[in-house]
């Protein structure tokens, strides 16, 4: 076991996008039939933005928590985002989860004018990015001086209703994933995207001997830091398919990843299988890699029900 088990808890990452009636429809839909979170990515393309969009659904729903899958630390100072999570953490009675990563998708910054500094800047800036929030939301006044943020005599109003609200960091390089390690609730497990989009080099980081050293990292710098009791480890399932024909959509997925269908099978970013099969695969992998929460897509929503209804709070 490479760190303590948690009960399983599952969330839907969502398209964001829709009419009002159909976002609210489905964020009750999310949460009727038993996932825990509602997710959205914050990127600049086809999608409505989180901010409002995860309101509008706190306000649809009584217990879904919400959160980004992840914030961008770059589109937004500190400060504003910050005071926007705890607004909605009070408007929603306390549900938000706050995400937040370095920025990746290269196109996004291709399309805003915003800088795509190198990675090691992207995440610097990161690192202080989530001091200055975390202080924020907390109960005093604080100030802050650093390489890429000023922050003088602040006192964040309002003050969330959570103290503080969970904060969930997602990695795919070691240093994000030491400091997730140290600094997260929850770390989410991710493939590397140093190349600023999906490419070959994105399967490769996602297999499960990946995944064995990716974790041990986490493990090692949780366990260094008196942490690892406290931490929950996620992970986001980017290809889902609840069928019997297992050999079939293995084939039909190593066609368009180009991975080989043995490596897809083993790997946590996958689940392919029968509601049974999918079960153990899960309890599986949270005896190897501690995943207890658990994300899957907006489409997976209703072909996961049942798997949702077996492991939940188990």
């Amino acid at each position: 076991m490479t760190v303590p088990q948690r009960p399983f808890r599952f969330g839907v990452q969502v398209d964001g996008t829709g009419s009002r009636s159909e976002w609210v429809d489905l964020a009750r839909k999310i949460e009727d039939l038993g996932y825990a979170t509602m997710t959205m990515p914050d990127h600049f393309d086809d999608q409505l933005a989180p901010i409002p969009a995860l309101q509008c659904a706190a306000d649809a729903t009584t217990t879904l928590r919400l959160g980004a899958l992840v914030h961008d630390n770059d589109y937004r100072h500190p400060i504003v985002l910050a005071k926007e999570l705890a607004t909605m953490d009070v408007l929603s009675d306390g549900r938000i989860e706050v995400g937040l990563g370095a920025g990746w998708m290269m196109s996004d910054y291709e399309q805003s004018g915003i800088a795509y500094d190198p990675p090691g800047v992207r995440v610097g800036r990161f690192i202080e990015g989530l001091h200055i929030i975390k202080s924020a939301l907390g109960p005093d006044a604080f100030s802050y001086d650093g390489a890429h943020y000023t922050v003088t005599d602040y006192d964040g109003m309002p003050k969330p209703v959570q103290s503080p609200p969970p904060v969930l960091i997602g990695g795919g390089g070691p240093r994000v994933l030491r400091f997730a390690a140290c600094e997260a609730d929850i770390v989410g497990i991710n493939p590397t995207l140093t190349s600023g989009a999906i490419d070959a080099s994105t399967f490769e980081s996602m297999t499960a001997e990946a995944v064995d050293v990716k974790v041990g990292i986490v493990r090692d710098a949780a366990e260094g830091a008196g942490r690892l009791d406290t931490v929950e480890m996620n992970i986001r399932t980017f290809v889902v398919v609840v069928t019997d024909d297992v050999a079939g959509a293995l084939d039909t997925i190593a066609g368009f990843t180009g991975a080989p269908t043995e490596v897809i099978a083993r790997s946590p970013f996958a689940l392919v299988g029968p509601t049974d099969k999918l079960v153990d695969d899960l309890r599986e992998r949270r005896e190897r890699w501690g995943f207890s929460y658990v994300i899957v897509g907006q489409s997976d929503v209703e072909s996961c029900a049942l798997v949702v209804a077996a492991l939940a709070g188990t």
